[in-house]
């Protein structure tokens, strides 16, 4: 579903990305992991047309969308949920979510899909009409999640959802995750939280100064002695 080709991406004259490349089949779960700085936001914002990479391809669908911009690229049903949630703070839960159905395939269900949020995520029906910045950080992972649903999307990345998040928490929002893939939804997940993400998926990357280190099954990965050392101080 997404093929990413010998991306490059520079930020003036630092390279954040080199010849990365990945892939996602469609209705899995892929992990992006690595330290702060290693290029894992970059590559998100890569793919969502937020940056216009250097030279590479990006395939989402066997479409070329390299270098679309982010309304295109969403409008083809690629969703994002941003790392730090960035709700609208002075908008109500509602107005929120309907926010992400302004795009064109998703106008004409907004009602029906703001239905489904509201069944998914009870405690938004309850703050329906609370302004999103004064929500917990919890509440508003969830109107997050919710917002980008309501796009439609057909691969959702998801950038540090844990972020802030208490333990339990983050528990429940990699398990709406998971429960969103079982569902058929296809997930990136970028993550520092390694242990979690790496149980989370199916296959996975790590990222190094904006390279792809190390790659391959989520679970022979957390094995890897390499993985472990680095990142679990094991």
């Amino acid at each position: 579903m997404l093929r990413v080709e010998n991306l490059d991406l520079d930020h003036g004259d630092a390279r954040a990305l080199s010849s990365v490349s990945m892939h996602a089949a469609r209705s899995e779960i892929v992990a992006i992991v690595g330290a702060n700085g290693a290029g894992k936001t970059s590559l998100i914002r890569a793919i969502a047309g937020m940056h216009k990479p250097t030279s590479g391809r990006i395939l989402f669908k066997d479409i070329d969308i390299t270098g679309w911009s982010s309304d295109r690229v969403c409008d083809l049903g690629l969703g994002q949920v941003a790392e730090g949630r960035q709700v609208f703070p002075t908008m109500t839960v509602r107005e929120n979510l309907f926010m992400g159905a302004m795009i064109a395939r998703a106008r004409p269900r907004r009602m029906a899909n703001l239905d489904r949020m509201f069944a998914m995520f009870p405690r938004l029906r309850e703050r329906e009409a609370q302004l999103a910045g004064t929500l917990s950080g919890g509440e508003q992972q969830m109107l997050a999640i919710g917002r980008c649903l309501m796009s439609e999307p057909e691969l959702v990345m998801f950038d540090e959802p844990s972020l802030g998040l208490s333990p339990t928490l983050v528990s429940q929002v990699l398990e709406i995750i998971r429960g969103l893939n079982r569902d058929g939804l296809t997930c990136l997940l970028v993550e520092q939280n390694v242990v979690a993400s790496l149980k989370l998926a199916a296959n996975a990357y790590v990222l190094e100064n904006g390279s792809i280190a190390l790659s391959g099954p989520a679970s022979t990965l957390l094995a890897d002695d390499r993985v472990r050392k680095a990142y679990l101080g094991i």
